[in-house]
């Protein structure tokens, strides 16, 4: 094609990159990539990246190196091949064009903003490595390096390390503020579109490991506005959605959330968003979990662990739920031995008192709950408080203090409301109820129960619905209250014989009420009905 030519293809394609048309971009440069220059192969790469056609991004950026060889922009070509094979999970082949990049810096031996870029990834081994005062240090010179050249993108990122770093360290104030000031840039439009998305992404994802729900929910929303503008956009679209769904879940928008998590799982071949597929598959199995569906949410869950996430705490608690209290313990200690970052243990710990308490182990349930305050003492994060007040006030039900329980309940009901939970409200409210039976209020306690009953009963949470139900002395399955008494003692693992000296019946009698329990639940087994018991909460 005539030079001409090619130089007006690249001009409208730089204004169709404006506009965020990446589509169109790609269009008018990939058939001219071999006829490109530098910077239009650098525009190629961009769009490329951006519809996630990743091996077609690195090969013009290789391009690009080539064409800069005589400046120091082939350094930061070299670079953002390195990140986007380190992203991809291609540790060797980065390692080795971070190397080059360093030997063409070297090589021209100038003072260049491309020295800034290449202590990024020291920053990042150095956070693996647990040597995090070192990637504060190496961020901190990076962002000295981006003011000298007045290089925003350079800054966005070696502020946004130096707040994971500095969170890493416990001065978790100091890190958001980073995290925040690189934010700033970003949501004012001053970045790249690639630096833009990796930013918005990985604070998001910061803000979910650290609790921190309202600026969580403040840069979803920015995202998500960032994201609808780019129609053609596959690069970041999936762990934005994966970022709503969390968040409707979260707010009792089920339909939608699992709508959002199945979008996600779509949308999220792209490298920068290698998590979100697994993450979308435990958002699956989060709802159907909640929902009763206890195939679905297993299938799920396997996906999740496939695509190479932990699914837990969910997978412990559906083993609860499955009335597989061993499986579950095992389940949720293994999660926790698996970690020893105090904010993601915080995110396992409310299951751990839950299973602990359920498998009568009481020491357990104590040790974990303490271990949530501890951690959540410092930081005075609503979404920690309400956890923690939710988990003491279980853990004093439990251990026959209602009284205590009571004011813990309250305290975490009126703080799930706050963050606008209504499932966590009702299950605060459920427990209120069989607080205040115990201390003999019955009609408080059946206010609570119902109230809780209903909101189960909107958000479609059919098991918690049901264990209300039975709580307030209706059937929810046609079950006398013998034949309940009855199931309650076959899924303990009692035979027919053991039941009937317990509840002083004839064996004839408990035979013909389990029986009417199979015939009820549509099971022929015990096992099945056991199963069934624990699936709609009756046990």
């Amino acid at each position: 094609m005539d030079v001409m030519d090619v130089a007006a293809a690249v001009a409208t394609a730089r204004d169709a990159r404006a506009t965020g048309a990446w589509g169109e971009a790609h269009a008018l440069l990939a058939p001219l990539a071999g006829e490109l220059d530098a910077d239009g192969l650098e525009q190629l790469a961009t769009a490329a990246y951006m519809l996630g056609r990743d091996d077609e991004f690195v090969a013009a950026l290789e391009g690009a190196v080539r064409a800069h060889e005589r400046s120091d922009r082939a350094a930061r070509c070299a670079f953002w091949i390195g990140l986007s094979l380190a992203l991809r999970g291609e540790p060797a082949r980065a390692g080795g064009w971070f190397a080059r990049a360093g030997r063409l810096v070297e090589r021209h031996g100038s003072d260049c903003v491309e020295r800034g870029y290449l202590l990024l990834p020291q920053v990042i081994e150095r956070q693996i490595a647990g040597d995090r005062r070192g990637a504060d240090d190496a961020a901190a010179a990076a962002i000295v390096i981006a003011e000298r050249f007045g290089d925003a993108d350079l800054l966005a990122l070696a502020l946004h390390e130096q707040g994971h770093a500095r969170v890493a360290l416990g001065r978790v104030e100091d890190g958001l503020r980073c995290v925040d000031e690189a934010m700033v840039a970003v949501c004012a439009g001053e970045l790249s579109p690639i630096v833009t998305g990796l930013v918005y992404c990985s604070a998001i994802d910061g803000c979910h490991v650290n609790h921190e729900l309202g600026r969580a929910q403040e840069w979803t929303a920015a995202l998500a506005r960032w994201c609808d503008a780019q129609p053609d956009m596959v690069a970041f679209t999936g762990r934005c959605l994966v970022h709503r769904s969390e968040l409707l879940q979260l707010h009792g928008a089920w339909d939608e959330a699992l709508a959002e998590a199945q979008r996600a799982a779509r949308r999220a071949a792209h490298p920068s968003g290698a998590g979100a597929a697994a993450e979308a598959a435990y958002r699956e199995g989060e709802i159907a979990r909640l929902r009763g569906d206890h195939a679905g949410a297993e299938a799920a869950y396997l996906r999740a662990g496939h695509a190479g996430s932990e699914p837990q705490p969910g997978l412990a608690l559906l083993r609860l739920a499955q009335g597989r209290t061993e499986a579950a313990a095992a389940a949720i200690e293994r999660a926790l031995a698996g970690t020893r970052d105090p904010q993601r243990r915080a995110g396992l710990l409310p299951a751990a008192v839950e299973i602990a308490l359920a498998a009568g182990n009481d020491a357990a349930a104590r040790a974990a709950c303490a271990e949530l305050e501890a951690i959540a003492a410092p930081y005075r994060r609503e979404l920690l408080d309400a956890r923690v007040a939710h988990a003491r006030g279980t853990l004093a039900l439990a251990g026959g203090d209602a009284a205590a329980a009571l004011a813990d309940l309250r305290d975490a009901q009126q703080r799930w409301r706050a963050l606008d939970a209504p499932y966590e409200v009702a299950r605060s409210r459920e427990l209120l109820g069989l607080a205040c039976r115990a201390l003999g209020d019955d009609e408080a306690a059946r206010l609570e129960l119902d109230a809780a009953r209903a909101a189960f009963a909107r958000l479609g949470a059919a098991p918690d619905r049901m264990r209300a139900e039975t709580a307030l002395g209706r059937d929810p399955l046609g079950l006398s209250a013998r034949e309940l008494e009855v199931l309650r003692r076959v899924a303990a693992g009692d035979t027919n014989r053991v039941i009937a000296a317990a509840l002083v019946l004839s064996e004839r009698t408990v035979d013909r009420h389990v029986s009417n329990i199979f015939a009820k639940l549509g099971v022929s087994t015990r096992a099945a009905a056991t199963a069934r018991a624990y699936e709609r909460g009756l046990v």
